[in-house]
């Protein structure tokens, strides 16, 4: 069943969804580096570090999921415990 912008409602649902959880972690992205320099007295490289290790798990974890996703044809599921962990953490 279509809307009247041409996409089903579980897009529809799935873009809000992602778009506030998106607006929520971009909000937070950046105060996480002044919180570790200012607050907690971490180096800058150590701040680096801590952002280059994130990014390349996040990298690994999509590659990996998706290979299951496209594997096992649960792609529902995948996107649900992917949205599910994101907010939570």
């Amino acid at each position: 069943m279509k809307n009247r912008w041409g996409i089903s409602k579980n897009v529809f649902v799935l873009g809000l969804v992602s778009f506030f959880n998106d607006v929520a972690s971009e909000m937070i992205y950046p105060i996480v580096p002044i919180f570790l320099t200012s607050v907690l007295g971490a180096p800058v490289a150590i701040v680096g570090l801590i952002e280059g290790i994130a990014e390349s798990t996040a990298s690994i974890l999509k590659v990996i999921s998706g290979y299951l996703s496209d594997k096992w044809l649960k792609r529902k599921s995948f996107v649900t415990v992917g949205y599910s962990v994101s907010a939570f953490s």
